[in-house]
């Protein structure tokens, strides 16, 4: 074994059930009658995204709850109610409708305050209560919410991001056609493709990286690669490929981690509106190249992979220049000033994600990513 991952004890847990191919949300209603006809669908800001869902659910007994954006505490809040009496919990969208899902179907069954399981926030009180059953259908190919056991959740006045972390809420089932995201326009197919693959970078790279997890990535990093500009371009068959890269992401994080990136990107979308994959596009060059200068071989290994060369230097600007290819715009973008950065820096250094990083990135270090991105 190679790289990070020398130590082979580790642990791996993902979804009970992965349903993956095109066409494959026919088999939505069979997997979710298996638990319920009372069934609370959760979507996005354009709940016809759900049409094609709801189209095949008419037997059974549905309520829809739409979450306008990333979710807030108060969008969780309001599932809650919705969820009273429900039986199963269905979320069918991007991440934001899928991590809203999977915390209304936990936090229903859980006594007191949703704020007490909350990190940071919260208390962070462990689930007490086996959630309600949750299947969740993505309709982007980005954030592997589908096979994770997190809900990321915004609580604006406190201007920070949090998780509802616990093992009982990986999905029951996840359903990942990758028909549904045939529609998805440039700009999100480029923020929510580069998020994909930042999602396979930093489980390979990170600290608690595995055999099985290094497999998962090594498979889904060149598929990406290859995959994205020609999604971008508006290649159909290439979404089923993203899809999976996505799929294989997802199940990489929650099992080995992720990194700088990631604990960047916590902090800057709780303190600005700032769409999450095009935050973590924007930093993914320069972080790269730092950590690159510290683990030069495992970097190199991953440039390799995107087909960029043999170098993390190279990777780097192979990474740059996709993002430019994509018409992804810097962190400015989102009114993030330089006076901002030691207050983006603080949070980032208590973030979950930050503690995964391949090593730990000096104060200046974080600084001069910032600035460069």
């Amino acid at each position: 074994m190679s790289g990070n991952s020398a130590n082979p004890a580790f642990e791996f847990a993902t979804a009970t059930r992965i349903i993956f191919g095109e066409g494959k949300l026919s088999e939505a209603p069979a997997a979710i009658e298996g638990f319920g006809r009372k069934v609370l669908v959760v979507t996005g800001r354009n709940p016809t995204r759900a049409a094609p869902l709801l189209d095949l659910l008419k037997e059974f007994d549905c309520a829809v709850h739409c979450i306008p954006g990333e979710p807030t505490l108060s969008d969780v809040t309001e599932g809650i109610r919705t969820a009273a009496g429900r039986e199963v919990v269905v979320a069918i969208g991007g991440g934001s409708a899928i991590d809203a899902g999977k915390a209304i179907a936990a936090l229903v069954t859980n006594p007191g305050e949703p704020l007490n399981y909350l990190e940071v926030i919260g208390r962070g009180q462990p689930l007490t209560e086996t959630p309600l059953p949750f299947i969740a259908i993505p309709t982007t190919a980005g954030t592997g919410a589908e096979v994770t056991r997190n809900a990321v959740i915004t609580c604006r006045d406190r201007r920070v991001k949090v998780s509802l972390r616990h093992p009982r809420m990986l999905p029951a089932v996840a359903i990942v056609d990758p028909a549904l995201t045939h529609d998805l326009p440039p700009a999100i197919t480029a923020a929510t493709g580069m998020d994909a693959l930042t999602q396979l970078i930093e489980p390979f790279t990170c600290r608690r990286a595995n055999p099985l997890t290094d497999a998962l990535c090594r498979e889904a990093i060149p598929r990406a690669a290859r995959a994205l500009p020609r999604t971008f371009a508006g290649d159909p068959a290439a979404r089923t490929d993203m899809a999976y890269a996505s799929l294989c992401g997802g199940l990489a994080l929650a099992n080995a981690g992720l990194g700088a990136v990631h604990g960047f990107a916590a902090p800057i979308g709780g303190m600005f509106l700032a769409p999450h994959g095009a935050v973590c596009a924007a930093l993914l060059p320069q972080v790269f190249a730092a950590n690159a200068k510290h683990k030069p071989d495992r970097f190199a290994e991953v440039s390799k992979m995107l087909g960029a060369g043999t170098t993390g230097e190279s990777g780097a600007i192979w990474l740059e220049n996709l993002i430019r290819k994509l018409g992804i715009p810097g962190i400015p973008t989102y009114g993030i000033m330089e006076e901002d950065f030691p207050e983006i820096i603080l949070k980032a250094n208590e973030a979950s994600s930050m503690k995964a990083n391949p090593v730990e990135l000096s104060n200046v270090e974080l600084n001069e990513i910032l600035r460069q991105s």
